[in-house]
């Protein structure tokens, strides 16, 4: 911000600085003509041919200074076939005048053909009444003061500027440093919160970096609960397979004659638990890297494509919205979906329909209906059969997880899931609620 600041300023300075410059430096060059020109008028309006066919003033010119020797300002008429009539100033000097052209208006210039005296002349071509000669009135006057006045006022220009330009970089890093008080601020207080373990940043602030707080506390707050759910998911997979290892050991130690059949019945046990804890790490994992979202459609048509080779027989059918998008990661969906619609096909009696967003009313909210015609599960045993391991039908294979991992990866993503009982097929209905995908 600071370098940006001198960049500008430095710039706008040198902008401001030239076109200054060559304001003042004209209005004094204008001033300095001006007067050249009043001189030169009034030796136009005092010239007269004398009875020689000489000019001549009929009047003194008013400054003195015409009738000092070198004193700076000068005068002189030429006319061709005539003498030269100049200033008593020139001494033994003539001005080099141009004859080869005409000028109607006065015409200036600057000159060098005195040595070490540069001049400003101005010229104009006169005919004066009673001849025929084309005379041209010559006026000149040294630079000397009018270069000083130059100098001067660039000096004034130069320290001016340079003092406004050393301010306005002082007041640009006040200015720099006083708004970035907030962050410094801000800074001190993370510091505090690290060396005194706290776990917010609750010190007052100014309303300019309130939200940046706000959004840090709630970094830290899901920080928090990501820490406390991976320690839970660790606790419980710890718990889950504490039970099975005992078994496998006290049969080992025992040298059990089932040996075989306990370590293989009871490693598949673990399997189920690790699977599960995997399944929700996996979703608590992707949910946070950022904003997710899913075609709800196209997910059904892929898990239906694979259902579809296990359970030939099984009658599927599709409807709803195809434009449907939920927040949540694609393979968590895949996931979610194919156990219920596996489930409805295995437990189902032939007949699976799945309706996307049954409930297009509620802009939150992507309702997702698995029905099927099976049995159904009766309401006193739906709340139990989201436990993990809970079977109703145990003459099927499965786990046991399927409606267990459905739950809480939805519930990960701030959705959730019921049961109840389908309309159309008689069976069990699923309804999957999961938050809309905005945009």
């Amino acid at each position: 911000m600071m370098l940006i600041a001198a960049g500008w300023i430095s710039i706008l300075l040198l902008l401001g600085g030239i076109g200054l410059d060559r304001t003042l430096t004209g209005l004094i060059t204008r001033n300095f003509d001006d007067q050249l020109g009043y001189m030169l008028t009034a030796m136009v309006g005092s010239a007269e041919i004398g009875p020689d066919g000489e000019v001549f003033f009929n009047r003194p010119l008013g400054d003195q200074r015409f009738l000092e020797p070198n004193s700076g300002l000068y005068w002189q008429i030429s006319g061709k076939g005539h003498d030269d009539f100049p200033s008593r100033s020139l001494w033994d000097r003539t001005l080099k005048v141009d004859t080869g052209h005409f000028d109607t208006v006065p015409h200036v210039y600057d000159s060098a053909q005195f040595q070490g005296e540069p001049l400003r002349i101005m010229e104009r071509s006169i005919i004066l009444p009673g001849n025929d000669t084309r005379w041209w009135f010559v006026v000149a006057q040294s630079r000397t003061a009018l270069d000083d006045q130059i100098k001067r006022i660039r000096l004034i220009l130069v320290w001016s500027f340079i003092v406004l330009g050393a301010g306005l970089f002082l007041m640009a890093g006040l200015q720099t440093w006083y708004g970035l008080g907030p962050l410094r601020r801000v800074r001190r207080a993370i510091q505090k919160m690290r060396t005194t373990g706290a776990n917010r940043v609750t010190d007052p602030l100014p309303l300019e970096v309130q939200p940046l707080v706000d959004e840090l506390n709630g970094l830290l707050a899901h920080a928090e609960r990501q820490a406390e759910e991976a320690r839970t998911h660790a606790g419980n997979l710890a718990h889950a397979l504490k039970t099975p290892l005992t078994v496998v050991m006290n049969a080992a130690t025992a040298h059990a004659a089932d040996l075989a059949d306990t370590v293989i019945r009871e490693a598949a046990v673990m399997r189920r638990q690790v699977d599960h804890h995997l399944a929700r790490a996996r979703a608590v994992g992707r949910r946070a890297v950022g904003l997710s979202r899913a075609g709800v459609w196209d997910s059904v048509e892929a898990v239906l494509r694979a259902v579809t080779r296990l359970h030939e027989a099984t009658r599927f059918d599709l409807d709803g919205n195809r434009e449907a998008a939920v927040a949540i990661e694609r393979q968590d969906l895949d996931e979610i979906l194919g156990n219920l619609i596996e489930n409805a096909a295995k437990y189902g009696g032939g007949s699976v329909f799945v309706t996307v967003d049954a409930a297009p009313a509620d802009p939150r909210w992507c309702e997702i209906w698995v029905e099927d015609d099976g049995r159904g599960i009766p309401p006193e045993a739906r709340t139990r059969i989201f436990d993990r391991g809970a079977r109703l039908d145990t003459g099927k294979p499965g786990t046991g997880l399927g409606l267990a991992i459905v739950r809480d990866v939805a519930e990960i993503y701030g959705g959730a899931v019921d049961l109840g009982v389908s309309e159309d097929l008689g069976g069990l209905l699923v309804r999957l609620r999961l938050p809309r995908a905005q945009g």
